[in-house]
């Protein structure tokens, strides 16, 4: 457990969305003062680490990211990408504008370290997205991901027109696509779990891609309320699609209290970390997957990664322990790499 500084301990007194909001705000407004990104590297971005690494054809200074959820419309990108983040992931970014449910719709189970979201993914809409996107020059060393659904409103039979919308414009703007299959933050929750409906999302994208100059790697985003069967669906569709990965995993709905919105954070950790295991050990290790969902402090981090891992996506951390989770789960994969290569050489002797 991460020891909390006076301010974390102000804002859990906040309600938990306005908390993180204040956040966001504070970021923003360091990141316009003239030496406020420079601050920024100076005190949180973590130094001396290897962590480099290569996923799916991008590279990564670090695997550690900003998951989906936490900057959805990217007004902070400059702003992670200064404080060292491997990759942010924006989103879940809808075609148009969408206001969400009504206020409260986050809350805290503080005694369990989680979060109610019943948001209804609130969006300020694609064209929002790509103004904020379009130039990325103070944000270049780190990977941008986008996390693409669809609106509340949208009945489920036109999602797959939607989803190509929104991956279709913003494809020369970002790196890699999440396609979230796990909407499940609203009163209106949108899960597909059959192998035609999955298909029916993913294959436009591919016919999309397909003519296009650049590659931009497309994952699958599951809930962790899958079945083992319907888990077992979507691995097949990733080894026998051009999928190039999965991540794992969003909210889950079956630990609502009361049934409404998803829960995120430590009620989550161990049900995120099984899932994860179970499709590296399903793909033998041979394709990306993203972990996400409980990943509270560096011990989480660390046994993400050695669940099979390929990078680890923060959210529900970064809103309880804040960006210093970054530098100290950094420090604990170099920790444990270091170990490692003690008692290979070990045994090499």
């Amino acid at each position: 457990m991460m020891k909390k500084t006076l301010f974390q301990h102000i804002l859990g007194w906040l309600p938990a969305e306005s908390a993180h909001n204040v956040r966001l705000a504070l970021l923003r407004f360091v990141g316009i003062i003239p030496t406020g990104r420079w601050w920024l590297k100076r005190c949180y971005s973590p130094r001396k680490v290897n962590l480099e690494r290569s996923v799916f054809g991008l590279s990564f200074k670090n695997p550690i990211g900003i998951g989906a959820g936490v900057d959805p419309d990217a007004r902070c990108m400059n702003e992670f990408a200064a404080l060292g983040f491997g990759f942010m992931e924006i989103g879940t970014v809808t075609y148009r504008s969408q206001h969400g449910t009504p206020h409260p719709r986050l809350y805290r189970l503080k005694e369990r370290e989680s979060i109610v979201n019943n948001s209804g993914y609130p969006s300020r809409g694609m064209e929002y997205v790509i103004d904020r996107v379009r130039d990325r020059s103070k944000s270049r060393d780190m990977v941008l991901g986008c996390c693409i659904g669809k609106l509340t409103t949208t009945h489920r039979t036109d999602a797959p027109k939607e989803y190509l919308r929104v991956f279709r414009n913003l494809y020369q703007y970002v790196d890699f696509f999440s396609v979230n299959i796990s909407c499940n933050s609203s009163s209106k929750p949108f899960v597909p779990r059959s192998r035609e409906e999955i298909l029916q999302l993913v294959e436009p994208l591919f016919e999309f891609r397909r003519g296009q100059q650049d590659y931009r790697p497309i994952l699958l985003k599951i809930s962790p309320d899958l079945t083992r069967e319907e888990l077992d669906t979507v691995i097949d569709i990733l080894i026998e699609t051009p999928l190039d990965g999965i991540e794992a995993v969003a909210g889950s709905q079956k630990l609502s209290p009361d049934g409404r919105g998803s829960v995120s954070g430590a009620l989550l950790t161990e049900r995120a970390i099984e899932m994860v295991q179970y499709i590296a050990k399903r793909t033998k290790g041979n394709y990306p997957i993203i972990g996400s969902g409980g990943m509270m402090n560096p011990e989480d981090v660390r046994r993400m990664i050695e669940a099979g891992a390929s990078l680890v996506a923060l959210n529900s951390g970064i809103r309880e322990s804040g960006v210093k989770l970054l530098k100290h789960a950094s420090r604990a994969l170099v920790v444990e790499s270091a170990n490692s290569l003690d008692i290979k050489d070990s045994i090499v002797k």
